[in-house]
């Protein structure tokens, strides 16, 4: 493939980077020929990478184990594999519940446990949120609720079931049905993440964009995926997703949650997962739904996802922060020799 920065999304950090002095390349990545890209990441000083934990079918085993080669042998890797699977998959929101960030969430190790729990969850009429242990896009993310008063011909339980996939709809299934759906989640280490589901997801998701430790930049979407329909309206009617805003991270609006999540939830976040400052990425992002107001009136905030595997779109004010960031981890990882330079 003849990758150039020019034809690529990442031109504005290929740039940036290119100011402080780096001399930079793309590297186009598929398992097919992962040694030939092995290779080239053993004559560079870094690699930033940007790859979806699943994508056409495969996930990021054979990538991460170059990945953990390459990072080995004394280049610096953003994000490095083992930072990945403590910070970017479902089970965070798990392992951090009580930083302060955190809702009513329950872990599911196999689909048995599954089976045995969620029914009495459900019970309790309040709609749950189910996600797989790895994935995007809205793939495997499911809002589930009972059908009141309603039960299948064979006398079992009828759920509200909607996949938070672009173009799903809400359905009427058995939940046997549904537990079927959820089987192949569970496959090897697989497992499921179950959060309440936020009623106020209609005033949207605020994401939070970090260099290391700092907030870089906000973006604000209305995340419609799993908000019903209208009352009285066909499932197909439910609000659609609208345009992702971006913010640096000076808009007044967001500083209140920028306080918390820099004085407050990643020191927290750091000392659950045992993540050091310098093992932070270099980009990542943490998105939030607002939870119920406080007695003072002001918002709360519920963590419902981190990304790590592949940032992007972020805002133009992250930019500089990621090369800043990269050529200082660079510096540090390799002491005994200067970042390649033009």
């Amino acid at each position: 493939m003849n990758a150039t920065p020019e034809n690529g999304r990442f031109l504005k950090v290929f740039q940036a980077l290119g100011k402080l002095g780096l001399a930079t390349e793309p590297a186009v990545y598929h398992d097919d020929f992962s040694d030939e890209v092995r290779r080239q990441l053993m004559q560079v000083d870094g690699v930033l990478v940007w790859a979806n934990p699943i994508e056409g079918g495969r996930n990021r085993s054979i990538l991460d184990a170059m990945l953990r080669e390459v990072a080995a042998s004394g280049v610096f890797v953003s994000t490095h594999p083992d930072i990945i699977l403590k910070l970017g998959t479902k089970e965070v929101l798990y392992r951090t519940r009580d930083v302060g960030w955190g809702c009513d969430t329950h872990l599911y190790s196999s689909m048995a446990q599954m089976r045995r729990e969620l029914p009495a969850r459900l019970a309790s009429d309040e709609a749950r949120v189910l996600k797989q242990y790895r994935g995007h896009s809205g793939d495997g993310v499911w809002k589930v609720g009972l059908v009141t008063d309603a039960a299948t011909p064979s006398g079992g339980t009828l759920i509200r079931a909607r996949h938070a996939k672009r173009g799903c709809v809400e359905e009427q299934i058995p939940l046997d049905e549904f537990f079927g759906r959820c089987e192949p989640y569970f496959a090897g280490e697989g497992r499921m993440i179950d959060q309440a589901y936020q009623h106020r997801l209609p005033e949207g998701m605020t994401r939070c964009y970090l260099v290391h430790d700092k907030v870089a930049g906000f973006g604000h979407q209305a995340v419609n995926a799993l908000c019903p329909a209208p009352a009285g309206a066909p499932p197909e009617d439910a609000p659609q997703p609208g345009p992702r805003l971006y913010h640096p991270p000076t808009v007044p609006g967001f500083q209140p949650l920028k306080q918390q999540l820099e004085r407050e939830w990643v020191p927290a976040l750091q000392r659950v997962l045992n993540i050091d400052t310098g093992q932070l990425p270099v980009l990542w992002d943490c998105d939030f739904l607002l939870g119920p107001r406080r007695d003072s009136g002001e918002d709360s905030y519920v963590l419902c996802e981190i990304n790590v595997s592949s940032v992007s779109p972020f805002p133009d004010a992250a930019v500089p922060l990621v090369a800043e960031a990269t050529c200082a981890r660079i510096c540090a990882a390799t002491p005994h020799r200067a970042p390649s330079r033009k």
